[in-house]
């Protein structure tokens, strides 16, 4: 039996949106547990749907589990030095009380960026090495949009990654870290390891492992781990992180480095052939909203318009209008948009009342180019008081605490709003307030890829709109001072060249 410390971090940081991420917000229970100290993460994380969830649950009876600290700070802007400096310090002053360990795993994302660090990954993980030395196995696993550094793949001795965009595999990626960790037991740390950048960014909405290339490119890398490679993670990115390493990755741990190279160079061989094949389209809002009316005229199941742009699991602010506008503009009927995030205006509508009418500026209060409130009148259809558990594929299991929410409705349009921000990835979010997903013609989600896991087997179609955001969807469209020159800004797209 090993005494194995578990912790984890997880921030994914947009650093083209305004403000910082504190560790108010990190403390707080949103739509993810709060900062969980020592034994509270025994009590927050088994049956969650988190990597470090299933490993609990594997390693409970085998090993010695030596909790430390574990926060979720999901996505948004650059962590303020108060935050990482606060839950690094007590992750790595925790561990140090509890020394001696046998070995560690942490429950990482992969795309942090911090006020002093441009990739607050292996700031950690350095800080954690020093603690316990050279000969303590440290396995790793992070988020499928992570941005590895080469000090990452030097400082951890196994990394393993999600395999699909939807994050319905956390729990089995947590698995996959036990196993690798027990190979590391049995057999000791492995020499050999190896990263490989891919030359090009790829968008989020190109990275969805449902479709080709990036489906065939995960089943590769399952396909050629095994024996004596411990782990072999491909990772698509995270474009909104201004850093040098930002872009794709394949990281592989083995136990010669020969092995590693080789295992590596291959995967990355197959990802930059499949270039040309990365491509998904994309409509203005009034386009969407239109080809949206015209599919729900005809069909029993909801058209869903992915608000891509305004995605709060990619940094977004999840409180623009544009894609409210255009349903509104369209005379859209039987439509449904959500979440939008106004603690203002869910404590106006619970202070008015289920059935009342209200006056709102709604939204738009980020400074987010080309938006602004959409200001009308509102019906308060329903209220609710944000505390439900979802049940979806993705994020089944976890209890959330939105605050108070209420449903507003003008015209055939009723909008899922909310005090606090979340991605619109299960369908409690709206049966919370009265709204059964299968039964709407249109429904607008705030998100990017991770909805379609609980919402895609109920719609006729998925579109793809591009109103204003803090996501840009496009790589080429951000003001990049950090990027590795040469590197191409998108699949067949331009090189970045940094300004003189």
């Amino acid at each position: 039996m090993a005494r194995i410390a578990v912790g984890g971090f997880h921030h994914e940081t947009n650093c083209f949106v305004p403000g910082v991420t504190d560790y108010a917000y990190f403390a707080a229970h949103r739509d993810r547990p709060p900062l969980c100290r020592d034994e509270a993460i025994f009590e927050w994380l088994p049956g969650a749907n988190f990597g470090l969830s299933r490993f609990l649950e594997l390693m409970k009876d085998k090993h010695e589990l030596v909790p430390t600290v574990w926060t979720s700070g999901g996505a948004g802007a650059i962590v303020s030095r108060d935050a990482f400096e606060r839950i690094a310090g007590e992750l790595v002053g925790t561990l140090s009380r509890k020394m001696p360990v046998d070995a560690i795993y942490l429950d990482l994302h992969g795309a942090c960026v911090t006020e002093d660090f441009e990739d607050g990954e292996s700031e950690l993980l350095r800080r954690v090495r020093a603690s316990v030395g050279p000969d303590v196995p440290i396995v790793v696993s992070h988020d499928y949009h992570a941005n590895v550094t080469p000090e990452t793949v030097q400082l951890c001795d196994a990394l393993v990654g999600y395999l699909t965009y939807l994050h319905i595999d956390r729990p089995g990626t947590g698995e996959r870290a036990a196993k690798a960790l027990e190979v590391i037991l049995a057999r000791g740390m492995p020499a050999g390891k190896a990263l490989r950048k891919s030359p090009f960014l790829i968008p989020l909405t190109y990275q969805c492992t449902m479709v080709e290339p990036s489906q065939g490119i995960v089943a590769a890398s399952v396909e050629d781990a095994g024996g004596d490679v411990v782990s072999l993670a491909y990772l698509a990115g995270f474009p909104p992180s201004d850093q040098y390493w930002c872009g794709p990755s394949i990281v592989c741990h083995a136990y010669s480095q020969e092995l590693a190279d080789r295992t590596a160079d291959a995967l990355a061989k197959k990802i930059e052939a499949l270039e040309p094949a990365f491509a998904v389209p994309e409509l203005e809002p009034d386009a969407a909203v239109q080809e949206a009316m015209r599919m729900a005229a005809r069909s029993r199941k909801p058209v869903i318009i992915a608000d891509t742009q305004d995605n709060p699991g990619a940094g977004g602010t999840c409180d623009t209008t544009g894609m409210l506008a255009a349903l509104v503009r369209n005379k859209a009927e039987g439509a449904s948009l959500g979440i939008l995030f106004d603690a203002d205006a869910a404590k106006a509508a619970h202070a008015a009342g289920e059935g009342a009418e209200i006056t709102l500026a709604l939204g738009g209060r980020s400074g987010i180019e080309g938006d602004a409130p959409f200001e009308g009148r509102f019906k308060v259809a329903r209220l609710g008081d944000g505390k439900f558990l979802c049940t979806g594929p993705n994020l089944g299991g976890r209890r959330m605490d939105l605050g108070p929410m209420a449903l507003l409705q003008i015209g055939g349009v009723t909008i899922v709003t909310a005090s606090k921000r979340a991605q619109a990835a299960d369908q409690e979010m709206f049966r919370h307030l009265g709204v059964e997903p299968a039964a709407q013609k249109i429904l607008v989600l705030k998100s990017s890829v991770h909805f379609r896991a609980h919402f895609q087997p109920i719609a006729e179609q998925v579109l793809v709109a591009l109103a204003p955001g803090g996501h840009i969807s496009d790589p080429r469209k951000y003001p990049y001072q950090k990027l590795r020159p040469g590197i191409r800004l998108a699949p067949l797209g331009p090189p970045w060249r940094p300004n003189r």
